[in-house]
């Protein structure tokens, strides 16, 4: 916070690191495990939501020998990493559809990704990182809140504002969305998304009980989580 050099603001935040202020990997972030982890990595974007006919450079960050891609399984071709790759790249016209990546070590394939098409806002769907907690009045749940279309694929460019309330043995301490230049207070049960995303964090209080959060954002079906609040 407070260091969004070299921009103005509304710029208040740091724009550099692997992850954003709301702990949302970037791009960035496979790019580092791909070059210096022993785990097979397989990431590419951007997002594939674009115009007709516009040209996209796509990009993988990879530690497989080679990748191939794919729009709507019509093959545009494979590129073999090198020493010094530190990314592969294809120059796609743009199709509505599924665009997938297979990559192979040692000539079989060992990972796929994708990004899809998606289409208008329809739901949300919400990730726990843990439901079970201690009644100790300083354990948190984090929620990451996305903005899906009616097939579950994330909108990247969906900023619903998204309303948080909770019942129960717990409270909302605080919500944020990564974006850089948002100026919306963080301690509040109100939050716009950003590319798709938001993220609320729960504290508990110190008697157990059942947790019942509910997200809701106007014109989108809502969700409900239940979390377990137990003595320590």
């Amino acid at each position: 916070m407070g260091e969004p050099t070299p921009y103005d603001w509304p710029s208040r935040s740091s724009y550099f690191g692997i992850i954003d202020l709301a702990g949302f990997p970037k791009d960035a972030y496979y790019f580092y495990q791909s070059e210096w982890t022993e785990k097979p990595v397989l990431h590419i974007f951007p997002h594939w939501n674009w115009k007709t006919g516009d040209t996209i450079d796509v990009w993988s960050y990879t530690n497989c020998d080679e990748v191939e891609l794919f729009l709507n399984n019509q093959s545009l071709g494979s590129k073999q990493k090198t020493k010094d790759d530190f990314h592969l790249q294809w120059r796609v016209e743009f199709r509505p559809g599924t665009l997938t990546a297979v990559g192979k070590k040692n000539g079989a394939v060992i990972l796929k990704d994708s990004v899809c098409t998606a289409g208008a806002p329809k739901k949300l769907l919400v990730q726990v990182d843990k439901t079970k907690l201690k009644a100790d009045g300083y354990d948190l749940s984090f929620l990451t809140i996305r903005v899906v279309d009616e097939k579950g694929t994330l909108v990247p460019d969906a900023n619903n504002k998204i309303t948080v309330t909770v019942e129960g043995e717990a409270d909302l301490v605080g919500m944020d969305n990564g974006c850089q230049t948002s100026l919306e207070p963080f301690q509040t049960n109100q939050r716009s998304a950003f590319n798709g995303l938001c993220l609320a964090v729960i504290r508990v209080r110190e008697e157990p009980g059942t947790i019942t959060v509910r997200i809701n954002s106007e014109g989108l079906d809502g969700a409900e989580v239940k979390l377990q609040c137990i003595k320590k």
